[in-house]
């Protein structure tokens, strides 16, 4: 699909893996530790052999949604589940962000919870009407922001809605096996309800598999 107005493509594939609960198995056997950077949450090593079993469709994907078909870099990958309450988040975590300007960078949520605990949503910067942030734009849409979030804070809660801020132009909800690929400049944020219970059981909690990668 494509989404907003600067109609940036988006892929979800259902189905993604042939052996999910063998993943949610391999979760509940892995450590989990703190997440580095602005994740709220927590991530684990992913298993042996993952990527070769969903290489061809990753290919596919980079190929004919994207145009990168010469060569995809695994940056960083593994289990990650949002564990940290809406109260403590971060003024960084209660707005929308993107995850690299560089336009070969794209982004996998792959959800593996039972549970719907929240998707993943996009927006649009209503003051610039960018919906992705790439080197250009970075420094006129920060420069404004960090002004607007100095009079309008947003409330401690993940940003799943249209604001004032920001405009919703999609929601991903989550599904089992469901894997979501889009590119990193593009601004986003996991969408978790204020009721989202947030365990740090990979069994009943917001359970996914994470990717970020260099296409060319």
């Amino acid at each position: 699909m494509r989404i907003g107005t600067e109609a940036v493509p988006v892929v979800i594939v259902d189905g993604f893996s042939s052996d999910p609960a063998a993943l949610v198995a391999a979760a509940c056997a892995a450590r989990f530790e703190p997440a580095a950077a602005h994740y709220p949450g927590i991530r684990a090593p992913l298993p042996p052999g993952y990527f070769a079993s969903v290489g061809t469709t990753i290919a596919a994907i980079f190929g004919e949604a994207f145009g990168f078909v010469r060569s995809a870099r695994i940056i960083d990958a593994s289990f990650a589940m949002v564990t940290r309450a809406p109260a403590s988040l971060s003024l960084e975590q209660r707005v929308p962000h993107i995850d690299a300007h560089d336009p070969g960078r794209i982004a996998m949520v792959h959800f593996l919870g039972e549970s719907d605990q929240g998707g993943t949503a996009f927006f649009r910067h209503r003051a610039t009407g960018f919906e992705t942030i790439d080197h250009d734009r970075s420094d006129r849409y920060l420069a404004l922001l960090s002004a607007e979030l100095r009079t309008q804070p947003p409330p401690f809660a993940y940003v799943r809605d249209t604001t004032p801020l920001f405009e919703r132009t999609a929601l991903i909800k989550p599904r089992v096996n469901r894997a979501l690929f889009y590119p990193s400049a593009l601004l986003h944020s996991g969408a978790i309800a204020p009721d989202a219970p947030l365990a740090a059981d990979p069994a009943t909690g917001r359970l996914t598999i994470t990717a970020f990668f260099n296409a060319e």
